[in-house]
C-alpha cells in the first residue's frame, strides 16, 4: 500500500492545480444536486419490532383519527378564571375543527372533557391530527406546514382578540428537522488555525490542513443530505458527521504535512517530500482512517437501523477525510513547494521539551502511573449520576415555543400532561363497547404513577379500544417508564378480564422509552465488540500482547473520563449554565454508543500514531528504553497538535449544540482530551517503561499466524533509502530515480 500511495502523492504533488480543481469541481456537482433534490432530513428514530411501533400502525389502520400528531394549546389568564374567557376558547375549538388534516380537538370547558387547571386560571386543548401531518414517531407529514400555519394563523387572531388571554402551541405539528449548524463551530476551526500557526509558524503551512478538512467536510456533507432524498437520515447524522469529519480531516492532514516538512528539512525537493509522506505517515492515515470508520460501521452492530445509517454516514465523510488527505494534501504541499520548510531552532526546541516530558514520565513509572489512574478515576465517578432518555421539548433551549408551552402545561398541571401514554386493545365482545371502553380504562387508572384517563372510547366499528392515559410524571422519568412496564404486566389479566385482545402500550412516550431499552440492551453487545476489535487490531499492527492490552485499557480509562464528565454537567449540574445546559438530567439515549464507537477510533489513532514511532525505533535499535523515548520524541510534537485541534473542534459543538449533539460534544471533548495528554503521552510510556522488553514480547505461533501490517511504510523507506545511497556514491540522480522507483513498484501492493 504505501508504494502506491508514495506514486499517488507524488502525482498529486506534481499535478497540484489540476487535483484541487477536480475537488472543487465534484463539490459544485454536489451543490447542483443537493439544490435540486432539498434538505429531506428525518426526526425519527423508529426500530422496527417494538411494541409501541407496532401499536401506531393498529391506529393507523384502524383508527387513522389518532394515528397522527398530537399537540397541546395552553389557554391562560392573569386575572380571573378561565371561564371569561370561554367564547374565545370556544370559537378556537371550533374553527381548529376545520382544518383538513386535523380529526379532533378537545373541548376544555365541556363537563365530560374538562381540562381546566384546578386553580382556574389555565385551560388545555388537545389538537389531534391525521397521518397527513406525521406519527408519533417524528416523521412529518405532507400537509404539516399547512396545518401549522392555519394553527398559528387562529392562535395569533385568538390573541390579538382577546389581550387578556395568553395562548401557546407545543409546535410539534410541522417540526422540521433541519442541519443544526451555527456560527459557534467556526471556534473550532480557529483554534485549529492558531495550533497549526504555532506548529508551523506560516499562515499559509497554517491554512493547508483547514482547506483539505474542508474540501472533505463539505463533500461529505453535501453526500450525505443528497443520501437523505432516498434514504431516511436523522436530522443530527450531518452535525455528528461535520464534527468527526473536520476533527480527523485537519488531524489526518496534519500528520502528512508534518513527515513532509522532516523531509524537506533533509534537503527533498516539494514533490519527493509530499510522496514520501503520503507513502509512510499516508499509509498510518489510512490505517487509522480504517480504525475510525469500522467503529462508525460498527453500530450495525446494535441492529438499530438509525443508528446504523448515523454510523455509516460518519464513516463515509472520515473516508472521505482519508481521500482528501492523501490526494488534496499533497497537492497542497506541491503548491507550498519550499516555503514549507521549517525553522531548525524552532524544531530543536520543540524536540527538547518532548524529550525531557518522557524522561520524567519514565523515571519514575509508578508514581507516573498511580497519578494518572487517580485522576481518571475521579473523574469517572459522576458516571453514577448518568441516565440517559429520548428527549422531548423540555430539553429544547428556553425561549423557544416548544419550550415555553412544555413549562408552562408542566407548570399548571404536571409533567405528565406533556407525556401521555396511549393504550389500544382488540375487542372480542362487541355487545357494548363503549360501556367496555370505560371499564378498561378505570381498571388501568387504578395503577400507581396515573394522574388520569383522559379518554376511554371504541373505534367507529366497536374493534379497538382506545385509551389515553396522563401519567404524574414526565416522559424521561422512572415512574412513567415503570407505568408503561406496569401496564404490559398487567395486559394479560386485562385480556382475561374484559375479554380483549392484543392489550398494546404505545404513543409517542412509550415509543420513546422502548427505543431507550433497546438502546441499553445493545451498550453491552457492542461495547464487547469494540475492545475486542481493539485487541485484534492492535495486535496484527505493533506484533505484542501488552500493547494491545495497554492500548484498550487506555481506551476503557479515557471513556471513562468523558462519560464522567457527560455525568458531572448532566447530574450534579456542574457547569451546566456556562455550557448553555438547558435542562439537567437524563442525555440523549444513544449518546453512549455514539461517544464509544467514535472515541475507541479516535483513540486508536494516536496509538498508531504515538506508539508506531516506538515500534519502529525498537526495530531498529533494539533498546526498548530508547525506543520509547524517541518514538515519543519523534511523535509527539504532532499528537499534542492534533489533540489540541480536535478537543477544540468537539468543545465548539458544546455551546449552541442542540439536546442531542451536546452531550455527545460533552463526552468527546473530554475524553479526547484524556485519551491524548493524560493516556497516551503519559500513562502508556510509563506502562512501557515498566515493562521494558517485556512490552514487545509475542509468541511466535501467534507472530507467525497474524498477517503483516505495515502502516508506518518501512519498506517504502528501505527502498527509497537506496535512492539516497546511490546519490552518495555518485550515480546520477536519474538513473537512481529509476532503480528507486523500480524498486518501489515491485514491492507487494500491502507494503
Amino acid at each position: 500500500m504505501s508504494s502506491l500511495l508514495h506514486r499517488l502523492g507524488r502525482f498529486c504533488a506534481t499535478h497540484a492545480k489540476r487535483v484541487l480543481a477536480a475537488w472543487l469541481l465534484l463539490i459544485a456537482l454536489l451543490v447542483v444536486a443537493v439544490s435540486q433534490t432539498g434538505i429531506n432530513l428525518s426526526d425519527q428514530n423508529t426500530i422496527n419490532g417494538l411494541e409501541s411501533i407496532g401499536g401506531l400502525e393498529v391506529l393507523s389502520e384502524r383508527l387513522p383519527q389518532a394515528s397522527g400528531v398530537s399537540e397541546s394549546v395552553l389557554f391562560s389568564t392573569k386575572t380571573g378564571t378561565i371561564e371569561t374567557h370561554k367564547a374565545a376558547i370556544e370559537n378556537f375549538v371550533n374553527d381548529a375543527k376545520k382544518i383538513d388534516g386535523i380529526t379532533n380537538v378537545s373541548d376544555p370547558l365541556n363537563p365530560m372533557t374538562s381540562s381546566v387547571s384546578r386553580d382556574g386560571k389555565h385551560a388545555l386543548v388537545a389538537v389531534q391530527t391525521d397521518e397527513s401531518a406525521g406519527d408519533a414517531t417524528g416523521k412529518v407529514g405532507p400537509k404539516a406546514t399547512v396545518i401549522s400555519d392555519k394553527l398559528n394563523s387562529l392562535v395569533n387572531k385568538t390573541r390579538a382578540d382577546n389581550t387578556g388571554l395568553s395562548v401557546q402551541r407545543s409546535d410539534v405539528i410541522g417540526h422540521q428537522a433541519d442541519i443544526g449548524l451555527s456560527t459557534t463551530e467556526i471556534i473550532g476551526v480557529v483554534i485549529a488555525a492558531i495550533v497549526l500557526l504555532v506548529t508551523f509558524g506560516s499562515l499559509l503551512a497554517a491554512g493547508s490542513p483547514i482547506i483539505s478538512a474542508m474540501i472533505g467536510v463539505a463533500t461529505g456533507l453535501l453526500g450525505i443530505v443528497l443520501a437523505a432524498s432516498a434514504v431516511e437520515i436523522s436530522s443530527m447524522t450531518p452535525v455528528l458527521a461535520v464534527m468527526i469529519g473536520l476533527a480527523v480531516g485537519i488531524d489526518y492532514a496534519l500528520f502528512i504535512m508534518s513527515r513532509a516538512r522532516e523531509y524537506l528539512a533533509k534537503g527533498l525537493d516539494p514533490a519527493s517530500a509530499a510522496a514520501r509522506a503520503t507513502g509512510t505517515a499516508g499509509s498510518a492515515v489510512v490505517f487509522a482512517g480504517g480504525t475510525v470508520i469500522i467503529a462508525l460501521c460498527g453500530l450495525a452492530v446494535t441492529g438499530l437501523q438509525f443508528l446504523a445509517i448515523m454510523g455509516v454516514a460518519s464513516a463515509a465523510v472520515v473516508a472521505m477525510a482519508v481521500i482528501v488527505a492523501i490526494t488534496a494534501v499533497p497537492a497542497l504541499l506541491g503548491l507550498l513547494g519550499h516555503r514549507f520548510v521549517p525553522k531548525q531552532r524552532k524544531k530543536a526546541r520543540e524536540s527538547r521539551i518532548a524529550r525531557n516530558w518522557v524522561r520524567t514520565v519514565m523515571r519514575r513509572p509508578i508514581l507516573t502511573i498511580g497519578v494518572v489512574l487517580g485522576i481518571l478515576g475521579i473523574s469517572a465517578v459522576p458516571i453514577a449520576q448518568l441516565t440517559t432518555s429520548l428527549t422531548d421539548n423540555g430539553q429544547e433551549a428556553k425561549g423557544t415555543a416548544a419550550r415555553d408551552t412544555y413549562d408552562a402545561i408542566a407548570k399548571a398541571y404536571g409533567e405528565g400532561y406533556n407525556a401521555p401514554i396511549l393504550v389500544v386493545a382488540d375487542t372480542v365482545q362487541k355487545q357494548n363497547p363503549i360501556e367496555l371502553a370505560k371499564s378498561l380504562g378505570g381498571r388501568i387508572g387504578q395503577l400507581g404513577g396515573v394522574e388520569r384517563v383522559a379518554l376511554a372510547t371504541p373505534n367507529q366499528d366497536g374493534s379497538l379500544t382506545f385509551i389515553q392515559i396522563i401519567p404524574k410524571g414526565g416522559q424521561s422519568s422512572k415512574a412513567t417508564t415503570n407505568l408503561v412496564k406496569d401496564i404490559r404486566n398487567l395486559a394479560p389479566s386485562l385480556e382475561r378480564q374484559y375479554g380483549v385482545d392484543n392489550v398494546m402500550v404505545t404513543g409517542k412516550t412509550a415509543v420513546a422509552i422502548d427505543i431507550s431499552d433497546r438502546l441499553g440492551d445493545a451498550l453491552v453487545p457492542f461495547g464487547i465488540v469494540i475492545v475486542g476489535l481493539s485487541l485484534i487490531i492492535l495486535l496484527i499492527v505493533f506484533r505484542s500482547i501488552a500493547v494491545p492490552l495497554t492500548a484498550t485499557f487506555g481506551f476503557l480509562l479515557s471513556l471513562a473520563a468523558g462519560m464522567g464528565a457527560v455525568g458531572a454537567i448532566y447530574g450534579y449540574g456542574w457547569f451546566a449554565d456556562i455550557l448553555n445546559v438547558t435542562k439537567t438530567g437524563p442525555v440523549i439515549s444513544f449518546m453512549p454508543i455514539l461517544v464509544i464507537g467514535i472515541l475507541f477510533g479516535l483513540a486508536m489513532d494516536y496509538q498508531v500514531f504515538l506508539v508506531s514511532r516506538m515500534r519502529e525505533e525498537w526495530v531498529h535499535r533494539g533498546n526498548a528504553r530508547q525506543a520509547i523515548e524517541e518514538g515519543f520524541v519523534g511523535s509527539a510534537k504532532v499528537v499534542m497538535a492534533a489533540a489540541i485541534i480536535m478537543t477544540g473542534v468537539f468543545a465548539a459543538f458544546i455551546p449552541n449544540g442542540s439536546v442531542q449533539i451536546k452531550p455527545i460534544a460533552i463526552g468527546l471533548t473530554a475524553g479526547i482530551a484524556a485519551d491524548a495528554f493524560l493516556v497516551r503521552m503519559t500513562l502508556i510510556p510509563a506502562i512501557m517503561a515498566l515493562l521494558g522488553k517485556k512490552a514487545w514480547w509475542m509468541p511466535r505461533w501467534l507472530d507467525a499466524i497474524l498477517p503483516k501490517v505495515d502502516i508506518e511504510g518501512e519498506k517504502l523507506t528501505r527502498a527509497l533509502e537506496g535512492e539516497n545511497n546511490a546519490k552518495t556514491k555518485g550515480t546520477s540522480a536519474s538513473k537512481a530515480d529509476e532503480a528507486s522507483q523500480e524498486l518501489v513498484d515491485s514491492l507487494p501492493s500491502k507494503g
